[in-house]
């Protein structure tokens, strides 16, 4: 099989990071690339709040620096030491201080991007490309929201909850592993923003998550759902709000972002797997 068209790459420098909570940290990427990044993006993909960028990260100790020549790359380096892809949401856009918002969910020395994140620096540059996207908020006041996720949703969610208008309805739903880990978001009034935290209940990720989705009560009016997480509760949620609740496809924007006990190009390469399937059609 050929290899994928390389997608055009951006160089963002960073210009800051701070730790949001003690598994959070938000890098503010800018510098030159921020131009031909806002130049190249699809103004549709732009405006979702579940947008999201792809990372290039080398592989630590192998001195690679972006941008990086991919063709050559692939010419002269075994595959398992090109600089791997990660997807992460686009908290925000700043066009004021000319710079994007990535948050990382970091758990010490595990994986890439986290690490990568924990470590940034002022002036560290990062090859990126996108953005892509496909979901907000509904406008129309008839339409119940429901936002559920845990860690990883939890930028896109944020986002979200910032562009509901005021009057908005609904409930959103966010699993992290403890109180500590919350954030404080900017919701409507008549949005519930419930924390659930596993660690008190000695939970795998995702289970407080889709029981207290089977909880939830069917929304009498349209509902809109958004919901991203981990692969076993985002597959037992589409159940709910499908065979449960009888929601068609349209209404939900459902994906896995990670899975338990699976890294990262493992999960990715299941995707094309019926493991990896999230919709039953």
């Amino acid at each position: 099989m050929s290899p994928k068209p390389n997608r055009p790459q951006h160089v963002l420098v960073v210009d800051r990071a701070e730790r949001l909570s003690p598994h959070m940290v938000r890098v503010h990427l800018g510098g030159p690339g921020y131009d031909a990044f806002l130049e190249h993006a699809d103004p549709d993909r732009l405006a979702t709040t579940d947008k999201y960028v792809k990372l290039m990260l080398p592989k630590p100790g192998s001195g690679l620096q972006p941008p990086f020549d991919l063709e050559v790359l692939r010419a002269t380096m075994a595959k398992s030491d090109l600089p791997a892809r990660r997807t992460y949401t686009v908290r925000a856009v700043d066009t004021v201080a000319r710079t994007i918002a990535v948050d990382f969910v970091v758990h010490g020395t595990d994986g890439l991007a986290g690490p990568w994140a924990a470590a940034a620096q002022p002036g560290d540059r990062i090859a990126l490309s996108g953005p892509g996207g496909g979901w907000a908020p509904s406008e129309d006041p008839q339409v119940t929201h429901v936002l559920l996720g845990d860690d990883s949703a939890l930028p896109a969610i944020g986002a979200s909850l910032e562009a509901m208008v005021p009057t908005a309805t609904g409930v959103a739903l966010v699993e992290v592993a403890g109180p500590a880990d919350e954030l404080p978001l900017v919701h409507p009034a008549a949005v519930e923003l419930r924390w659930l935290h596993r660690d008190a209940a000695a939970a795998e990720p995702g289970t407080l998550l889709l029981a207290a989705t089977r909880e939830l009560p069917r929304a009498s009016r349209p509902v809109s759902v958004f919901a991203h997480g981990e692969r076993a509760a985002i597959k037992g949620i589409r159940r709910v709000l499908q065979d449960d609740w009888g929601l068609e496809k349209a209404d939900l924007s459902l994906s896995a972002y990670w899975a338990l006990g699976r890294a990262e190009d493992r999960f990715q390469e299941e995707k094309r797997e019926p493991i990896g399937v999230v919709f039953a059609d």
